[in-house]
């Protein structure tokens, strides 16, 4: 009997994980495309995914903070982009899908700096170039 408890207590705790993480197209739109530039203001570098901050301004000079989901730290490591890599104050160009909410969040698939550098969706390559 305390055998087969503790099996199903460690079934449990292995798929709780499996159940928290979300499906990329369940948070976004993919129909409602973003692209904005702007200066990174802020960057949480956690699991399961990165989270970085842009201020945008629009044309009349207000600024509209937007946060974006990248990919979770290790995936983005493993190509060359670590925590220096988005620096605070850095300007970037951000592609990406809006949140379904309709909030100022949207997913950050591709992250370019004003020199062409390619972030996210680069190689160690790309990233120090």
């Amino acid at each position: 009997m305390k055998l087969c408890l503790a099996i199903s207590l460690l079934l449990l705790l292995v798929a709780i994980p499996l159940f928290a993480h979300h499906s990329e197209t369940a948070e976004y739109d993919g129909t409602k495309p973003v692209k904005l530039t702007g200066t990174i203001v802020k960057v949480e570098w956690m699991n399961p995914h990165i989270w970085f901050y842009v201020d945008v301004k629009d044309e009349s000079g207000k600024v509209t903070t937007w946060g974006f989901s990248s990919a979770p730290p290790g995936m983005l490591m493993r190509r060359g982009i670590t925590k220096e890599t988005l620096k605070i104050g850095a300007v970037v160009n951000v592609e990406g899908s809006r949140a379904r909410d309709g909030s100022n969040n949207a997913s950050g698939r591709k992250v370019t700096f004003p020199d062409g550098r390619n972030v996210m969706t680069a190689s160690a390559e790309d990233v120090g170039r």
